[in-house]
């Protein structure tokens, strides 16, 4: 079984680093043959705007994209997050992303760098004990649709929903604001390896 994981742009490494503790095969993803046999894929962080242009421009969107529609496993960080969504607030007119998960998101809806922090969260799907995270210019959650398992709240936010949902999934979507990736903490490398072999069950498909 080998794990993708999207590195044109974005902290791709520290995900790969946390994924082979863990005893997975990762192949980095920089064009669409690395695409093939793939069990499953990771979008990682970054800037999203650039992270869509360069999708573009490496000729894995549309690809992605058709993987994605058949039901290949994805992880989706931060910008990863706005990729997946189905609506994006905030971003430029000719982004495009691959809604593969009911949600809108607001792009830095949490403000610039200098507004990131960090906190604990409770994540029970990923077992007992607050889960670390760090959020760096990250989105903000706006709507969820019908079909979308809320999954880790922040209390207060600065969207409209309260409490803000900050980790969430769909069928075999699975997506933070925050970066899992920048802590020892492997637990939710852990469910998305769990979703990528069929162990853990998923909720409905967009």
């Amino acid at each position: 079984m080998t794990i993708g994981v999207l590195d044109l742009q974005g902290d791709a490494q520290h995900h790969a680093t946390l994924l082979e503790s863990l005893g997975e095969v990762v192949r980095p993803v920089r064009g669409p043959r690395d695409l093939e046999g793939l069990a499953g894929v990771v979008l990682p962080g970054g800037e999203s705007t650039t992270l869509s242009l360069l999708l573009e421009s490496a000729g894995l969107f549309a690809p992605l994209a058709e993987a994605l529609a058949g039901g290949l496993p994805v992880l989706g960080t931060c910008a990863g997050m706005i990729l997946l969504a189905r609506d994006v607030l905030d971003g430029r007119s000719d982004q495009r992303t691959f809604g593969a998960i009911d949600l809108t998101v607001r792009r830095n809806g949490h403000g610039r760098q200098i507004a990131s922090f960090e906190c604990d969260l409770d994540l029970p799907i990923a077992g007992a004990g607050p889960i670390h995270a760090v959020f760096i210019r990250a989105p903000v959650v706006e709507r969820v649709g019908p079909d979308v398992e809320v999954l880790a709240v922040l209390p207060g936010g600065t969207g409209p929903l309260r409490p803000e949902p900050v980790a969430c999934r769909q069928g075999r979507v699975l997506v933070t604001s925050f970066h899992p990736e920048l802590t020892e903490d492997r637990r939710l490398h852990e469910v998305f390896a769990s979703m990528v072999r069929g162990d853990l069950a998923t909720t409905a498909t967009p």
